[in-house]
């Protein structure tokens, strides 16, 4: 598979011109007739393409989802299911598209130094606010909105996954209902990839964000609102009729129905019983394109499957102090970085359709195609871990002052190709002289929260196996998942640094590029962030996938984006009806 390329317009010309960014209206505009021509042709006109058929309004979906929510509150979790739910229901001021273009939601404009929405320094951004907009509560959308969900967002005592990202916040100040003006400490770049989610200003006391009944029931200004959300069941979402996009939605009601294992899905999709699948793997291909009535939606994304090494010492909370027993050395950590054959794993589960993982910033425009993956190299594996004092015992597992060098190893229930990977890696450790012992959770609970004891929030583990992406921009993706600032620990609970990777010098470099409006001379700062990561091997990067979902022929309006989740149009979709 050749490498992914993405086209990217609005984010990338922000960096180039300081903020000039593409604004995109979020309704569609229709596609103007064509003109006639001045001469009637002399061969006679061929019979007229039926137009496509119009949208219908009405109907019922069922996506099946085989993680569930831990709860459905955007700053309490991380989630990757989480957001796939969240899309329905609640808005930001701007989005992505699936070109990587910058959209308005909630915002009317797109602010720009050529419209006046940024100043000349670039350290004030003022937005114009959609009006006429309400809340699934009735209550209407105003900037106190905005204003609230900053206070709320950039806690860093109430669990707020996102604080780091708003750090270089000064304020948010509402001169008029309708305008948001956010200052900044500094000039910062990504300001465009800020409040992608509002809260409404009553949803409760922003210190107190664990106990609002929001958590369960969010309220948003989406096209969809929550009916209900069933433990273990179901979350049951129905038509905005009061959405500020006229005539939108045109689907009645989205069933997000959870289900425990990817194969389970995949059965629904194939019977009808379910419109779309969310999170196929490549291992699926083959068999997705065999269903009648199925189609397969890939787009190319960023990130991607990977190992995450917990680096301290683990504990309920852990000792962010005291480095891992023995993953705080980088020889052993390094050994288990060569020992992955990541080839057989792409080979003989991905249907050779993956890339080798080599780093988080793995597709234009940042693809930092200097960064070089460990290769495969068990002899190279044993020799650090013989360097590192750990020596073969008679069962072939290695041992150092009195102890085997045994690691727990876990990732997400009902995922099969995770499982079917466990196994040909725990082999590969076997081979080398390293023990993985298999220690499977739900998503809910292996990447859930600080309150639900989370092991990788607690850092209550050794190797966690789970994939993450990048936003279009990466910077706050590479603010929360390596800055110091961001490991997760008791006063700071929503910290999503979970290798608790600390190095002044990543730091640094991230600082530095959030700083400077030169898109090059940003990236070569990630590049160089990123590297350190790599080579300091606290993630290691198994395999590039795709964004794979499948869903329904029946269903219309279905629109692939790698940087968005599968409901980013979901005010768009329809069903086709059935001609008798």
């Amino acid at each position: 598979m050749s490498n992914p390329k993405f086209r990217f317009v609005g984010i990338l010309a922000l960096f180039i011109t300081l903020f000039v960014l593409v604004q995109c209206a979020p309704a569609p505009t229709a596609t103007p007739a064509p003109v006639a021509p001045t001469t009637a042709p002399a061969a006679p006109k061929p019979a007229a393409t039926a137009a496509p058929p119009a949208p219908t309004r009405g109907g019922t979906i069922t996506m099946a989802v085989w993680q569930e929510p831990s709860l459905l509150n955007p700053a309490l979790g991380s989630q990757t299911v989480l957001g796939e739910v969240d899309i329905f229901v609640v808005e930001g001021l701007t989005d992505t598209d699936d070109k990587g273009n910058s959209f308005t939601r909630l915002a009317a404009e797109v602010p720009t130094t050529q419209n006046g929405g940024v100043s000349p320094d670039g350290k004030t951004v003022t937005y114009k606010l959609r009006q006429g907009v309400k809340f699934h509560d009735g209550s209407p959308f105003t900037c106190e909105d905005v204003q609230f969900t900053f206070t709320a967002v950039s806690s860093t005592t109430n669990g707020s996954v996102g604080a780091s990202r708003y750090k270089d916040v000064d304020s948010v100040t509402c001169p008029d209902p309708f305008t948001a003006v956010v200052k900044f400490k500094n000039f910062y770049a990504p300001y465009a990839t800020l409040f992608g989610y509002i809260f409404p200003k009553n949803s409760g006391k922003t210190e107190d964000m664990k106990n609002w009944a929001y958590n369960r029931k969010p309220v948003g200004t989406g096209p969809f609102k929550v009916d209900e959300f069933v433990t273990g069941d179901h979350v049951t979402l129905l038509r905005n009729e009061n959405y500020w996009q006229t005539g939108k939605p045109y689907l009645d009601k989205v069933i997000i129905r959870i289900v425990p294992s990817s194969e389970v899905a995949k059965q629904l999709i194939k019977n009808g019983e379910a419109d779309v699948m969310w999170n196929n793997s490549e291992a699926d291909i083959p068999e997705v394109e065999k269903m009648t009535g199925v189609k397969l939606s890939s787009a190319a994304r960023s990130g991607g499957e990977r190992l995450i090494l917990n680096l301290v010492k683990p504990g309920d909370p852990a000792d962010n102090k005291t480095p891992h027993p023995i993953l705080g050395d980088l020889r052993v950590r390094q050994a288990i970085a060569y020992g992955v054959d990541k080839k057989t794993i792409i080979d003989k589960l991905l249907n050779g359709k993956a890339l080798p993982g080599s780093s988080d910033l793995n597709v234009d425009p940042y693809n930092c195609t200097d960064i070089k993956a460990f290769p495969y190299d068990a002899a190279k594996a044993k020799q650090l871990l013989d360097d590192a004092g750990w020596k073969p015992g008679a069962d072939g597992i290695r041992v150092k002052d009195g102890n085997r060098l045994k690691l727990k190893y876990q990732t997400t229930t009902g995922n099969k190709l995770r499982e079917d990977s466990q196994v040909l890696i725990v082999e590969n450790m076997k081979a080398i002289g390293v023990e993985f012992f298999i220690e499977n959770q739900p998503s809910a609970l292996l990447l859930g929260t600080w309150d639900n004891a989370s092991p990788r929030k607690r850092g209550s583990y050794d190797i966690v196996m789970y994939t993450t992406t990048p936003d279009i921009d990466p910077h706050n993706f590479m603010v929360t998942y390596f800055g110091s600032t961001s490991i997760p620990s008791p006063d700071n609970q929503g910290g999503i640094n979970y290798s608790r990777w600390n190095d002044s010098e990543t730091d640094k470099l991230i600082a530095q590029a959030g700083g400077i409006p030169d898109w090059p001379a940003r990236k070569d700062l990630y590049c160089k962030a990123a590297a350190r990561v790599v080579e300091g091997a606290s993630h290691i990067y198994l395999y590039q996938r795709l964004k794979l979902d499948s869903y329904r022929d029946r269903l219309q309006g279905w629109v692939p984006n790698g940087w968005n989740n599968d409901g980013w149009n979901a005010e768009n979709w329809w069903l086709k009806t059935t001609t008798p």
